[in-house]
């Protein structure tokens, strides 16, 4: 896989605020390396080239993240689409049923993130 969401443009003209989540570096490249193994699980390999490895990129932990993600977010589509036993089934599971599961994660999300009082 070669595309790790360059055509947008280029990296790093986006300010620091506007990232949701803060992490290092090294967070970066622990959940890029989760993706990574969750997508290879489901499909083809993606390649070894974060920091550090054999075929390193160049680019940051934290592109790769999102370009893995968007990955295994279509794999995940094309799963549903294999798998459903009709267009309406399959269209829920990639319409509501997925809208649901986000607006989940991102309550959990939110919660985590907000002081324990």
């Amino acid at each position: 896989m070669e595309d790790h969401g360059d055509d947008f443009g280029p990296w790093g003209w986006e300010t620091e605020s506007s990232s949701p989540i803060h992490r290092t570096d090294e967070g970066w490249l622990t959940v890029a390396r989760y993706i990574r193994h969750a997508a290879n699980k489901l499909g083809p390999e993606l390649p070894l080239c974060l920091p550090g490895e054999p075929q390193e990129c160049g680019r940051p932990a934290q592109q790769h993240v999102i370009a893995w993600s968007a990955h295994l977010k279509a794999l995940s589509h094309h799963l549903i689409e294999q798998a459903t036993p009709s267009e309406a089934r399959g269209a829920h599971a990639a319409g509501p049923m997925y809208q649901r599961r986000l607006a989940e994660l991102r309550t959990l999300s939110t919660l985590t993130r907000s002081p324990q009082g």
